[in-house]
């Protein structure tokens, strides 16, 4: 978002800001979604109440998720980025285009009613589908293509994760180590709800999780993961041309959603890093 205003009052913060974005990655986001209210409210502000606990205010009105539990926020970034959103609807309000703000309904209400443990089993779940593993053998420039775009990226996770993640040709998928699940998983448990709901977004997006992985550990850029995720796409578009209001709509539309699940993911996760840093020094 641009034009930001950020004002500090007694623990009350005001902001603005701008964002655009369109459709929905994840099926059960589309609860959160629906038609165009008009808006109701003038001010947006955010209120600390508690060492860990920021609530949006729409004028007097505390902003609650679909469920109608209070909205409350565990930073304070996050709680400028998601009052942002509010703050930039015009006269209608367009939930879905409010990224943030649905990724933490989704935290607090949890509408699958899914542990930690199976949000994680069913992250990796999708090594034995993940789009940079499956590899085609004609046409040969694809493959070559494939081969130098893709194959860098499992380079790389397999030495930074110590994992063995391996392409195929085959229909059945990959072979994945029992090791390799346990060196993933023990990664992602490191992490809070809140941080694993960004990663899930991710991969449901880029249909990677070693593309989400890169993108998270800021190894590639969010237009980066985006093309790597449909490369075969690029290259049909490269080779016959494209439906320009289809495929650019739906590179836009992924580019926006995978940016906010990385910005979710990084803001719910600064406050952690903080105080873990301090306790090294």
């Amino acid at each position: 978002p641009h034009n930001i205003r950020h004002e500090f009052r007694q623990k009350n913060w005001i902001v603005s800001g701008s964002q655009h974005a369109t459709h929905r990655c994840l099926a059960f986001t589309r609860h959160y979604s629906g038609r165009e209210k008009k808006r109701f409210y003038k001010n947006v502000s955010i209120t600390q109440s508690g060492s860990k606990a920021f609530e949006i205010n729409l004028d007097q009105r505390k902003l609650k998720t679909p469920s109608g539990q209070p909205l409350v926020i565990p930073t304070e970034s996050l709680a400028v980025a998601v009052a942002t959103e509010w703050d930039t609807q015009h006269e209608f309000i367009k939930q879905h285009s409010m990224h943030l703000t649905a990724l933490c309904n989704t935290v607090l209400d949890n509408p699958t009613h899914r542990t930690k443990a199976q949000i994680i089993r069913a992250m990796l779940h999708f090594l034995e589908t993940d789009t940079i593993c499956y590899r085609l053998e004609d046409p040969p420039e694809l493959v070559a293509m494939q081969d130098e775009k893709w194959e860098p990226m499992l380079d790389w996770i397999n030495k930074k994760y110590e994992v063995d993640i391996n392409s195929t040709t085959s229909i059945t998928g990959p072979v994945i180590p029992q090791e390799t699940y346990r060196n993933l998983e023990h990664h992602l448990e490191t992490h809070s709800d809140w941080a694993l709901v960004g990663y899930e977004n991710a991969i449901e997006c880029l249909k990677s999780l070693v593309l989400t992985f890169a993108l998270m550990d800021r190894e590639i850029t969010v237009e980066e993961a985006a093309s790597l995720s449909r490369l075969e796409t690029e290259f049909q578009i490269d080779k016959w041309g494209s439906v320009e209001w289809a495929h650019d709509t739906e590179f836009a539309d992924t580019k926006s959603r995978v940016a906010a699940a990385v910005l979710f993911t990084h803001l719910v996760t600064e406050h952690t890093e903080i105080i873990q840093k301090s306790r090294t020094q």
